[in-house]
């Protein structure tokens, strides 16, 4: 009986205690969400249908969990960073340091918040970086291939773009006060640092000379779009590729020979860059990087290629050098924390999407190891009560690990059997690589013009070679993209957001009401 009797007491404390719940609760969430720090404003997209209804699933957990309130945001894209894609760079930077591979820690994996994110577009079950990018800068879900602008403008046709534009978070912030930064391993007219920014049904037109036919009409190209942006006193700091979108076809390449830029208009961007104050700063190698004081005042343009930067592995046969995508994160958070108003952020390693796109598994894992240091330099440089970093994809590849290869078999090497450490043949009777893809060039060989889609036989082939190229299924001429979700991992205030499986474009509402830039949705 005694027992019993205690028993009895213990369920009416707990019933006692489930009545005060609800007002402890309410306490501690008034607590954990002090006033915004600013005071937020509704963006011109703020009727379109997937942001409202992003608007209003982040509200709700807001009213659930409550918000801290971050001074400064950081988004890391990793272009094309799917789950296998962290899975096999975990393995990959493990081994690399001469560790354990598949017990070793990535900086990503250690952020104390983690969700889903579906990753389709308005119109594309399987979408592109442009939509994307877009999506997570706007709180929009928009058609495939255009930036900036909303489902119900079209493709290519400029005439639809009118009454159809969107806010990014980057316009709010500057708007506000905010200092606002980009850094990319691809080109700065590329899509993802161009949805900060640009406002096009193409995201092809990175300059004047791709803006022919009649559709373009009076569009501006991405690359004039970047400069004559009209947002505060514009971004702080630009440092990525693409210099030729900026620079005339008269005008030769600072490094790469018998190279011009692509504007056909005589309008050298760059120039008009350094003309805006004595402060605007143009760079475009490792030496001019390293020159500039981004502890001071300067505004930095920073293009380190005619094109996209170098991998990470190639990156050393850059005879003038350019700097890694970590000593860019280092110098764009320096420069941004000279505002005391607070900052917005984006980094993108551009270049794991251009691995994959070339079944060239090593590049795209050595790009994505990259990225993590960048991240993990985000978070020694960054007060963590006052910065809300999220690390996310914009969309997934094809790639896959397979074969039952034993543990601490090279990720990049061909499967070895767990049982007796002997090489596993597929029924062909040839050796198979752990990382493989979906789709892409390899999966036949043109001979004599024709197609031969025989498996090669790897026996002798170095697949741990940076230049080997992984096998694929389906004959393409470009890996693709995969349609499945990525992985957001978050910390900071606002980071409680991040849970569950997300529509991408809610990623926009964390950042703007953590950050106070985005109103409350209305009722």
């Amino acid at each position: 009986m005694r027992r019993i009797a205690l028993s009895l007491v213990s369920l009416t404390a707990l019933a006692v205690a489930g009545c005060s719940a609800p007002s402890d609760t309410a306490v501690a969430q008034s607590e954990a969400a002090p006033a915004p720090l600013r005071e937020g404003t509704t963006p011109i997209q703020a009727s379109d249908s997937y942001y409202q209804s992003a608007a209003e699933a982040v509200d709700t957990r807001i009213q659930q969990r409550g918000v801290k309130s971050a001074k400064n945001v950081i988004l890391f894209v990793g272009d094309g960073m799917s789950i296998p894609t962290i899975t096999a760079a975990r393995i990959y930077a493990g081994q690399q340091r001469g560790l354990d591979g598949e017990s070793y820690t990535l900086t990503m994996d250690t952020l104390p918040h983690m969700a889903l994110s579906k990753t389709y577009s308005h119109d594309f079950q399987v979408s592109d970086s442009a939509s994307t990018a877009t999506a997570m800068v706007t709180g929009a879900k928009v058609n495939s291939r255009t930036l900036g602008i909303l489902k119900e403008a079209s493709f290519g046709n400029c005439a639809s773009v009118e009454g159809h534009t969107t806010d990014s978070i980057f316009e709010l912030a500057e708007r506000s006060g905010l200092a606002t930064g980009l850094v990319s391993t691809a080109r700065l007219t590329h899509a993802t640092p161009a949805s900060t920014f640009a406002k096009t049904p193409s995201r092809d037109w990175e300059d004047d000379s791709s803006l022919k036919g009649g559709a373009a009409g009076d569009c501006k190209d991405i690359a004039r779009q970047f400069i004559e942006w009209p947002e505060g006193d514009g971004f702080e700091v630009a440092l990525a590729g693409g210099r030729a979108h900026f620079t005339t076809s008269e005008e030769a390449d600072p490094e790469a020979e018998n190279r011009t830029g692509s504007r056909t208009d005589g309008r050298d961007l760059t120039a008009e860059w350094t003309a805006k104050s004595e402060d605007h700063v143009y760079v475009t190698d490792k030496a001019g990087f390293e020159a500039v004081d981004f502890a001071s005042g300067a505004k930095v343009l920073g293009l380190f290629e005619p094109s996209h930067m170098k991998f990470a592995l190639d990156r050393d046969e850059d005879p003038a050098g350019e700097p890694s995508l970590v000593d860019l994160t280092k110098a764009a958070i320096t420069r941004l924390s000279q505002d005391e108003d607070g900052f917005v952020l984006l980094v993108e390693g551009g270049r794991i999407d251009h691995g994959h796109h070339g079944v060239s598994a090593a590049r795209a894992l050595s790009e994505t190891d990259e990225l993590d240091q960048a991240v993990a330099a985000a978070l020694e440089m960054t007060n963590a009560d006052e910065t809300l970093i999220i690390v996310t994809a914009d969309h997934s590849h094809t790639m896959t690990i397979s074969g039952y290869p034993k543990r601490g078999n090279p990720i990049l090497g061909k499967v070895v059997s767990g049982l007796d450490n002997a090489p596993m043949n597929a029924q062909d009777g040839k050796p198979y690589t752990t990382l493989s893809y979906a789709s892409g060039m390899t999966a036949c060989r043109m001979v004599d013009g024709e197609p031969d889609c025989v498996r090669e036989d790897l026996s002798d082939i170095d697949t741990e070679d940076k230049d080997f190229q992984q096998p694929a299924l389906v004959f393409m001429p470009s890996e693709t993209h995969g349609g499945d979700d990525v992985a957001i991992f978050a910390t900071g205030p606002g980071s409680e957001l991040v849970s569950g499986v997300m529509e991408q474009n809610e990623i926009f509402h964390i950042m703007g009401r953590a950050s106070g830039l985005v109103a409350a949705p209305t009722e």
